[in-house]
């Protein structure tokens, strides 16, 4: 017998992962968790500190009991948590340079651990996703690294102990974003990987996530060739083929935001996000995030109407409606924080550390003039507070500091400043942008004693006398930099 009209809407509402504005929820956020909302994802906009998180997903938990308060928290560039000043915990690619399975998983503990004690029941983390092109605008070091043996293994440690605490982890983007050059926020990628050269290398990563017991899984918005023109979001060759059926996936497939451009067309377009929601669902898809950039109740209206309309007219059944918000919710279960509070905060610093790797003598002669090439940020790491600047200011009161675009730099202007203790040239995916892989060469042309400090994906060997390479710009791994070029380390 059909559901009743009531009955069906609830079902469509409890597989929409919503976003607001703002550190408290809305009214209307908290009148559609009463209608059945499945629940919320965070970002940086919705952040304070701990405490504030913890009240909000109590709120919202007073509303919906099995809410489900889900939440990017990878550690290194991408932090929601520490959003105004930096992660605690370095990123995934430190964390592969550390090469430490068991120290990983610590490092997913701690911050289980921490998600738990502000009610977060979802971190879409880790990225499963493999470093395959230096020309990737978007993973870079949120990957573990380019090798499938050992990325994987440090994606089951990681999983493992971020879900130790009751905080469901969710593997992304399947099946591996890392060989593409397209940002997916804003267009369609189509991954140039055949069926045979997934299985050797990307699948590797995410089936040793299966194995660990990862209770969710992100698809990429990006296309296979050999699985069909949708992407793996909207296709369920990817998803119930492939995820489902080959690799044995039994948890909740959670969609990457929905309005990005490469399945809603241009970003924000909500009748795009609709339309994406139906076929994501009839794909196999569960847990639909639909607030990324469209933080709004018309969204969540909208998407619901589309739902429900689908399933009258028999597009979408309400057995896959229904088996979809069933697995959404059993991402809401309330999470265990430790007992005590935090995990060690020494284990971040210590895998910070661990990550650096220097070629050359990386002491300082003198006070240094330290120069913070800027970038734009990504839009999964947002605005994060960047630089070695500070942070060695902080250990070298006296340090001279510069923070600009590389285009806005004049090396013979730089020259002209440094006052014996030579120049630091700090540095994220420097390949990637050829003028600041000009500033950095040609500072060394003046004959300058360059340090250069590396803090994205390491890139070719620009002549500087030392170079610093941290896998990542977290708070930590700037620290450790700063108290290794200090002589504190």
């Amino acid at each position: 017998m059909p559901v009743v009209e009531s009955e069906l809407r609830e079902l469509a509402a409890g597989v929409l992962l919503a976003g607001f504005e703002g550190a408290r929820a809305p009214d209307w956020v908290l009148a559609a968790l009463d209608r059945g909302l499945g629940g919320v994802v965070l970002f940086a906009r919705n952040v304070v500190d701990d405490q504030q998180v913890a009240e909000l997903s109590t709120r919202l938990r007073d509303r919906r009991e099995r809410v489900v308060v889900g939440i990017d928290e990878e550690g290194g560039d991408v932090t929601r948590l520490d959003a105004g000043t930096g992660s605690l915990f370095p990123g995934p690619l430190a964390l592969g340079a550390v090469a430490d399975p068991e120290l990983t998983g610590s490092v997913a503990e701690g911050l289980g651990g921490r998600l738990a004690g502000c009610g977060v029941t979802l971190n879409l983390a880790p990225c499963a996703d493999l470093t395959l092109t230096r020309d990737d605008p978007i993973i870079g070091v949120r990957s573990f690294g380019s090798d499938p043996a050992a990325a994987a293994a440090q994606v089951a440690a990681f999983v493992s102990g971020s879900q130790r605490y009751g905080v469901a982890a969710c593997a992304k983007h399947f099946p591996g974003h890392g060989a593409s050059t397209t940002d997916s926020h804003f267009a369609l990628p189509v991954l140039r990987r055949t069926d045979s050269e997934l299985r050797a290398a990307e699948l590797i990563p995410f089936a040793a996530a299966v194995r660990a017991g990862v209770r969710a899984v992100m698809p990429g918005h990006l296309v296979v060739p050999e699985w069909g023109a949708e992407p793996a979001t909207l296709n369920p060759k990817a998803i119930t083929g492939v995820l489902r059926g080959e690799l044995g996936f039994t948890g909740t497939v959670v969609t990457d935001a929905l309005e990005m451009g490469a399945v809603a067309g241009e970003l924000g377009r909500v009748d795009g996000l609709a339309a994406a929601a139906v076929r994501a669902l009839v794909a196999g898809a569960d847990a639909l995030c639909i607030g990324g950039e469209i933080a709004a109740e018309a969204a969540v209206t909208q998407v619901t109407d589309a739902i429900v309309r689908a399933v009258r007219a028999g597009e979408l059944t309400e057995d896959r409606l229904a088996e979809a918000a069933a697995r959404v919710a059993e991402l809401g279960t309330v999470p265990a924080p430790p007992v005590g509070g935090a995990i060690d905060p020494d284990i971040g610093r210590s895998a910070a550390r661990g990550a650096i790797r220097v070629r050359g003598r990386a002491g300082l002669a003198g006070l240094p003039l330290v120069v913070d090439v800027q970038v734009a940020p990504s839009m999964a790491a947002g605005a994060v507070p960047w630089g070695l600047g500070p942070r060695l200011a902080e250990l070298l009161p006296g340090t001279r500091t510069v923070c600009a675009a590389s285009g806005e730099l004049d090396a013979g202007e730089l020259a002209a400043r440094v006052q014996g203790g030579g120049v630091v040239v700090t540095t994220r995916d420097a390949h990637r942008y050829p003028e600041a892989t000009r500033l950095v060469t040609e500072l060394v042309a003046l004959g300058l004693d360059v340090v250069h400090v590396e803090t994205g994906v390491p890139g070719p060997d620009l002549g500087a006398g030392c170079r610093v390479d941290t896998h990542g710009g977290s708070l930590v791994s700037l620290h450790a930099a700063a108290e290794l070029l200090a002589g504190r380390s």
